[in-house]
């Protein structure tokens, strides 16, 4: 049996995988825009409310 492997999801673009934009970086977990944006409480904010968006959206259709 094969086994699939999980492709990252990026947290900063709602249901798009990590496409490695970071020279360096293996994933979400070591990309330093990510890391940037979770420690900017208004860059945090910005995220949550697109993340809302997102899902509103996934709702609807």
């Amino acid at each position: 049996m094969r086994r699939r492997l999980a492709t990252p999801r990026c947290p900063l673009r709602p249901g798009d995988p990590c496409t490695l934009c970071v020279p360096g970086a293996t994933g979400p977990q070591d990309c330093q825009t990510v890391r940037f944006v979770m420690e900017d409480p208004e860059l945090r904010e910005m995220l949550q409310a697109k993340r809302a968006e997102w899902r509103a959206a996934k709702q609807a259709s």
